[in-house]
Formats: structure tokens, C-alpha cells, sequence
């Protein structure tokens, strides 16, 4: 009867290492195919010969998108604002989702709040409104358009404070017996706990900064203030004849295709978040699998 139960946990360990393995090997066939086609000549790429290994190898792609002063200063404001954006995005959804995840007895307006917030999760003012706002700010063409718009993201804040909901409610009055102030509890009890689900958000809020491009284009009027994804939208989507200014521009323009540019386009602005998920992804894994098991 062991024999046979060890058998059988063996066989259903092997049945899931073949399917985990199935699928993620099904989730990096895309990634390869995209990435043979970026290093593709754009000849063999529009043909449909690219399969999951270059045809004709070329860095025609890349060197169009960073072989350019542009490239680097759209680089640089998003590193600012994903750098801006975390502080301010993180800072106050602590702060605001800390008082909120309190019971009413111990701060009675917290439902009055919590829809105050809610309800901008379902109504908006629309694009004109927010535009004339940050027009009338002085706020056009620096990088606080790009991170004041959306300094307080509500949805985290809601995900944020039922997280501190689920935690010990004695270790917050053990600090108050103790003295402690709510910033203390805050900075020093809540905060520590809130790490994996922190980390979780932080990973989140890099993500949407980085891939952001659409408040870049209408928020910017100059091309050396666009984010890096505004940036790659106007040279390699719209191939914007203001930003080619060089006979060598128009020449390796002939090298590449809409398929190949897209390609770079993609592994570009996914690398950064790639090279940074690493460093997150014990607390990320953590705050997923946090309360599923309990001792």
C-alpha cells in the first residue's frame, strides 16, 4: 500500500511538472517569435519566414529607436517619473489607506471617505476637464503632468486597506497600551506587516508608469519631454517625419518594418520592469500566497 501511494504521488508529481512546464513553455513561444522578429530583416519579418530564430540578423531596429539624443532624454524622464510616481503613489495610498481600514468606532467618517474615493473608480470628469485642470496648474510640459493627474491611485488604496484589515488587531493595541502614537503604528507595525502587498503595489505602479504613453502625448508639446513610451510611439508607430532629421535616419528607416519596430518596441519597454521584478519577487510571490496557510 505504500509502494503504491508513493507510486501514484510520484506519477501525479510528474503529470504536474509536464503541465506547469507545457505552459510555460507556452507563455515564452510568443516572447521568442517577438524577439526573432526584432532582430529580423524587415524583408524576412513582412514575408512571415521568422519563426522563432532570426532571419537575416540585424540590429537595424534597436539602432533606429536608440541610436538617437532623443531616445536618451525620453529615457530619462521615464526613469524620473517612475521614481516620482512610486514615492508619491506609495506615500499616499499608505497614508490614506491606513485611517480607512480602522472599524468605525475608532474613526467614524471612514465610510463617508471610502466613498469619496470610490465613487472616482466610477465617474470621471473625461479627458477635457482633466486637461484644462493641468493646463490652468502651469503644469504642461514638466514631468508633474505625468504623476499629479494620478497621485492617488484608489484601486491600490482599496487593495491596500484590506490587506491592513486582515491584520492582528492586538498588535495595534498592544502598541497604544504601550504609548505609541498612530504614527508610530503606522510606520512601525503596519508598514513592516503591509511588505509583501507594499512590494506587490510598488511592482504594479512601476508598470503602469512605465507603459504609460498616452498622457505623455497630450500633456507634452515637446518631443525632448516625452516618456520614453510617448517617445517610441511617435518614431516607431506614427514614424513622426519631425523627430528624422538625418539621411542615415531615412536609410535605416528602409531597413526595418512595422513588425521588426514593433518588436524592439516591446523588449525596449519591457526590459527595465524585467530587470526590476527579480528584486521583487519573494515579497510579490509572498503577498499572493499570504493567509493561504496557517499554522
Amino acid at each position: 500500500m505504500i509502494y503504491k501511494n508513493a507510486f501514484g504521488r510520484r506519477a501525479f508529481d510528474w503529470a504536474n511538472y509536464v503541465f506547469l512546464g507545457g505552459s510555460a513553455l507556452l507563455c515564452l513561444l510568443p516572447l521568442i517569435h517577438v524577439l526573432a522578429v526584432s532582430f529580423s530583416a524587415s524583408s524576412a519579418a513582412t514575408a512571415g519566414f521568422v519563426k522563432l530564430w532570426p532571419v537575416d540578423f540585424t540590429l537595424a531596429s534597436y539602432k533606429y529607436a536608440l541610436n538617437k539624443p532623443q531616445f536618451i532624454d525620453s529615457f530619462l524622464v521615464s526613469l524620473e517619473r517612475v521614481a516620482l510616481g512610486a514615492i508619491i503613489n506609495m506615500t499616499l495610498t499608505v497614508l490614506i489607506a491606513y485611517p480607512l481600514s480602522k472599524e468605525r468606532r475608532q474613526f467614524r467618517w471612514r465610510s463617508v471617505y471610502a466613498w469619496f474615493f470610490v465613487v472616482t473608480i466610477l465617474f470621471s470628469g473625461g479627458l477635457i476637464p482633466v486637461f484644462m485642470v493641468v493646463k490652468q496648474l502651469g503644469l504642461l510640459d514638466s514631468i508633474w503632468a505625468l504623476v499629479l493627474p494620478g497621485a492617488v491611485p484608489v484601486f491600490n488604496v482599496i487593495l491596500l486597506l484590506n490587506f491592513m484589515r486582515s491584520q492582528p488587531k492586538e498588535l495595534y493595541e498592544a502598541a497604544f497600551v504601550d504609548g505609541a502614537g498612530h504614527w508610530s503604528v503606522l510606520w512601525r507595525i503596519a508598514v513592516p506587516l503591509a511588505k509583501p502587498a507594499l512590494a506587490t503595489l510598488l511592482l504594479f505602479i512601476c508598470v503602469g508608469h512605465w507603459n504609460s504613453w498616452f498622457d505623455g502625448l497630450i500633456y507634452m508639446n515637446k518631443p525632448e519631454h516625452f516618456p520614453l513610451q510617448t517617445y517610441l510611439q511617435s518614431v516607431v508607430i506614427n514614424r513622426d517625419p519631425s523627430l528624422m532629421t538625418t539621411t542615415e535616419e531615412l536609410k535605416t528607416l528602409s531597413q526595418i518594418s512595422d513588425q521588426t519596430t514593433k518588436a524592439a518596441q516591446i523588449f525596449l519597454a519591457a526590459l527595465p520592469i524585467l530587470l526590476l521584478y527579480p528584486f521583487l519577487q519573494k515579497h510579490f510571490i509572498q503577498g499572493i500566497t499570504l493567509g493561504s496557510v496557517k499554522e
